[in-house]
């Protein structure tokens, strides 16, 4: 499949938005879609590991799913998540249910170009960086652009969402 296939290329298309395709050969072993990319990207580009995102989907406790950015080398916070997003709890969606909803296979959705859009938070720390990575819509395929079309191109706000 190109990558240029995939919905959230597409809409970085759409928007005009500069950025950079990255493709490695994902390994079907690997325990951490996040880490794997991690690995592979801060080897190749020589960006630091921070600057790499994943794309978490999260249930909120009145219903409907959100989404939220992290970086790799850090866990999302449930607690402060669900205050960014003005709900009282959230909690990890299932597997199912986050594909459906964003219309990516699991380790590889992105937080561009879902099939229902929901609301986004992105992680602060995000802001610090020129550049940064995510998922670019399949495992194997990473997206780099400035933070700040992400949050634009998602409408998403931004918060101090994860931890170390």
């Amino acid at each position: 499949m190109p990558a240029a296939s995939t919905p959230a290329i597409a809409a970085l298309t759409r928007g005009g938005v500069d950025h950079l395709v990255h493709t490695y050969d994902h390994d079907s072993r690997a325990r951490s879609f996040g880490t794997e990319a991690a690995d592979i990207m801060s080897e190749r580009l020589g960006v630091e590991r921070d600057q790499i995102f994943k794309t978490l989907v999260v249930k909120k406790s009145e219903g409907g799913l959100a989404v939220a950015v992290v970086p790799v080398t850090a866990t999302l916070s449930l607690k402060a998540a669900a205050s960014a997003l003005g709900t009282r709890k959230v909690t990890m969606a299932e597997q199912s249910e986050a594909e459906r909803s964003s219309g990516y296979v699991f380790g590889g959705i992105s937080p561009l170009g879902q099939k229902r859009a929901v609301a986004t938070v992105v992680d602060e720390s995000a802001l610090r960086w020129d550049r940064i990575l995510c998922s670019g819509g399949r495992r194997g395929l990473e997206i780099e652009l400035d933070p700040r079309d992400l949050v634009r191109l998602t409408g998403a706000i931004t918060a101090p969402v994860a931890t170390e």
